[in-house]
C-alpha cells in the first residue's frame, strides 16, 4: 500500500550536517524506493515564534509556515519525527513548532482545552526516531523514554494519531560509526515498508 508520509526533521541546526539529518535522508530514500510520496519538512529553515498566551493559540491566526506544514500534516498518512534528546525530551524548536500547528480547532476540537473533545488528526499514524548520545536502552530502562512517552500520549495521541512507533537512536556522537551505520539501514528499511 503507498502511502504520503511527511518526515519532520526537527534538530534546530540550521547547518543540516546532522546525523538527525542523515536518518531523514535514508528514510526518505527508502519509502521512495518503495513508491511512497514523501515531504520532508526542515525546522530549521522555518521561522516559529513561540507561543507566550493563550490568545495567542486559540485566536489568532497561524504565521504562514504553520499553515503550509499544516497542510502538509493533513495530506500526510504517516508522520515521521526525527529529532536529538536534549534534556531528556524535543528540543525548544520542536515544541514551539508543535504549540504552533496543533492548535484547537485542527488538531482536536477547541472544546478539549476544557477537558476532552474530538481528536481531528484519527487515520494517521507516527514513527518518533530520537538520538541520543547515551545508550538507546539506558534511556529505556533507566530513564524509562519519559520524553518519548510524554510526546507519544499528550501530544500525538491527544490528537488522534495512532499508532505511534519509535527508535531510540543511541550513542549518535560515539567515535566509531558502526552504530550510525547500521541504523540509517534500519531506518532505510523502515521507509521502505512505510511504518
Amino acid at each position: 500500500m503507498t502511502r504520503r508520509i511527511l518526515i519532520i526533521q526537527a534538530h534546530p541546526d540550521p547547518e543540516g550536517m546532522r546525523y538527525c539529518q542523515a536518518l531523514a535522508d535514508a528514510y526518505s530514500e527508502g519509502a521512495r524506493e518503495a513508491g511512497h510520496e514523501v515531504e520532508l519538512l526542515r525546522l530549521a529553515e522555518l521561522e516559529i515564534p513561540f507561543i507566550r498566551n493563550e490568545q495567542q493559540w486559540t485566536k489568532e491566526p497561524a504565521p504562514e509556515s504553520i499553515d503550509q506544514a499544516q497542510q502538509a500534516i493533513l495530506a500526510a498518512d504517516h508522520l515521521v519525527f526525527v529529532f536529538p534528546i536534549w534534556l531528556g525530551t524535543m528540543p525548544a524548536m520542536l515544541k514551539a513548532f508543535l504549540e504552533q500547528v496543533l492548535r484547537p480547532g485542527f488538531a482536536f476540537d477547541p472544546a478539549a482545552t476544557k477537558g476532552m473533545g474530538g481528536r481531528r488528526l484519527k487515520g494517521k499514524s507516527a514513527r518518533v526516531i530520537m538520538t541520543m548520545g547515551m545508550p538507546g536502552f539506558f534511556f529505556r530502562h533507566v530513564y524509562r523514554g519519559h520524553g518519548y512517552r510524554y510526546f507519544k500520549r499528550n501530544i500525538l495521541k491527544f490528537c488522534g494519531i495512532r499508532p505511534v512507533r519509535h527508535c531510540y537512536v543511541g550513542l549518535a556522537a560515539a567515535k566509531r560509526d558502526t552504530g550510525r551505520k547500521k541504523w540509517l539501514e534500519k531506518v532505510r528499511v523502515l521507509g521502505r515498508k512505510g511504518l
